[in-house]
């Protein structure tokens, strides 16, 4: 009855604005991903200082992430969707300017400050979804959302690496610009999706961010599922800080070449999510699907470090669709356990989580990866921050497995 309800205030036609917005937010983030490693280079001298200091960046990017998300996804809760998302983009905008703009590393920091407090919207894209959306089609439209973001990382990323050539300033720039008109787009042609009568008071308690952790990890019914959800973001994580800086120094890739490796997994995500993530979820059902995609990102993490030329990147890329599918599926399992007006602190609360392993993960790989950064390329262990990634998805699927027997869904 409640989404039936929510469904009657906001079009389904809504969801297609956010899509967009989704598209324009990840595609300016992916037009940095393949030259913000090399920016750092140009500020140290050594590959273990690069690799520190990228790590160092990345984890105040995820501490402020961390700090600020419960705040933005109650405050979404209160104040509605489109307000915070607008909020998001000018954000985002500033941290694109104030990093093209930095003369200095320390300067750079100021960028990621910025960045993280205000990067929230697939967090409150996601509780838009849920408005929008019944129970039943829900994984589907958080699938619909991930593939937005896999095309922002198809066009992204070529784009990021081909401007990067230019100059390395040059696709936070055009990052910028992209902010600023998703800005435009949003104020223009977002509408609410988020009732008043169907909107909850802020509680300042749960501002904590650690509390708003706390709550999930007390949650009986979904506690193990956010464990399950926790070693696979942090796994994520690991992968996302360090892969350009693993293929720089194992393959001596450029930003292009990083960007190509980039597009093929946004192909591949949006191939899945948008185009398969249905008919998987029919012929397996979440818990099922949720499973698949686990153990077969195990097995890629692994292949990851232990490949030894670069073309074979894409064959692992092609090799790991299932796991694309395995997020959404695990998110609609997760979100179907909370009422409506709870969704925007659920997935702030979730991506509290991501925020987190921003703070931890990046630093921890970076160390990881710069420790072994002085071996021959050729070296198995190059590969050691993928191993760790690894034996976290082990974990994963072990914990998924037995809480889904409990629930009876396999």
């Amino acid at each position: 009855m409640t989404s039936t309800a929510t469904l009657a205030k906001a079009p389904a036609g809504n969801l297609n604005f956010i899509l967009v917005c989704v598209f324009i937010d990840m595609l300016g983030i992916g037009l940095i991903v393949p030259v913000l490693p090399a920016l750092v280079g140009e500020y140290v001298h050594e590959r273990e200082q690069q690799a520190l200091w990228y790590g160092v960046l990345a984890t105040v990017f995820g501490l402020m992430q961390f700090v600020f998300m419960p705040m933005i996804g109650m405050a979404s809760d209160r104040l509605g969707r489109r307000p915070i998302l607008l909020y998001s983009m000018a954000g985002m905008c500033i941290n694109f300017l104030a990093t093209a703009w930095a003369p200095n590393l320390a300067a750079l920091f100021i960028g990621r400050v910025i960045g993280g407090a205000s990067s929230a919207s697939m967090a409150v894209a996601a509780a838009y979804a849920s408005d929008v959306s019944t129970p039943e089609n829900r994984a589907g439209s958080f699938g619909r959302i991930g593939a937005a973001f896999g095309l922002g990382f198809i066009c992204g990323p070529v784009l990021g690496g081909l401007l990067g050539n230019v100059g390395l300033h040059l696709p936070f720039y055009v990052a910028a610009a992209l902010s600023a008109g998703n800005f435009i787009y949003g104020w223009f042609a977002v509408p609410e999706s988020l009732a008043p009568d169907k909107r909850a008071p802020i509680v300042l308690a749960r501002l904590n961010p650690f509390a708003a952790l706390l709550r999930l990890v007390r949650r009986q019914d979904i506690r193990s599922l956010v464990w399950v959800y926790t070693l696979v973001t942090f796994a994520q994580m690991t992968l996302q800080s360090t892969f350009v800086l693993f293929t720089t120094f194992r393959f001596g890739w450029s930003p292009r070449d990083n960007g190509i490796a980039m597009f093929c997994v946004g192909v591949s995500s949006i191939v899945v999510q948008a185009g398969l993530l249905g008919v998987l979820i029919r012929r397996f059902g979440e818990a099922r699907l949720t499973l698949l995609g686990l153990v077969s990102g195990a097995l890629a993490y692994a292949a990851y470090g232990l490949v030894t030329q670069g073309w074979l990147i894409y064959g692992v890329i092609l090799c790991n669709l299932l796991a694309f599918a395995a997020g959404p599926a695990l998110q609609g399992i997760i979100s179907k356990a909370s009422p409506p007006r709870e969704q925007g602190e659920l997935m702030g609360s979730l991506q509290s989580i991501s925020s987190l392993g921003l703070v931890i993960m990046p630093l921890l790989g970076t160390l990881i990866l710069g420790a072994v950064s002085h071996l021959p390329p050729d070296d198995w262990r190059i590969g050691s921050s993928f191993y760790l990634c690894a034996g976290m998805q082990a974990v994963a699927i072990a914990i998924a497995w037995r809480a889904f027997r409990q629930r009876a869904l396999v």
